[in-house]
């Protein structure tokens, strides 16, 4: 498939729909696990506001931190 042929978020209707919205927020983060970098973050609030905007039921979204070496290291896990 063509990535002509691929649909925007614009093309689905999601008014009343809870939506799953896969986001890179794989962010550079320094010693303490401080955010030095968030413009992966900020880049994310445009289709947010699209779906919340749109009546989204709600709007859950899922990421990962990456995998240092290859290697689960917990401090990196996303969980609440």
């Amino acid at each position: 498939m063509s990535i002509s042929n691929k649909l925007s978020i614009k093309d689905v209707a999601v008014k009343g729909k809870r939506v799953l919205v896969r986001v890179d927020f794989n962010v550079p983060q320094d010693k303490d696990q401080k955010i030095t970098n968030n413009a992966r973050i900020v880049a994310a609030i445009p289709t947010i506001k699209y779906l919340l905007d749109q009546e989204a039921a709600g709007v859950v979204l899922m990421s990962h931190l990456g995998r240092p070496d290859g290697k689960r290291v917990e401090k990196y896990s996303l969980k609440p």
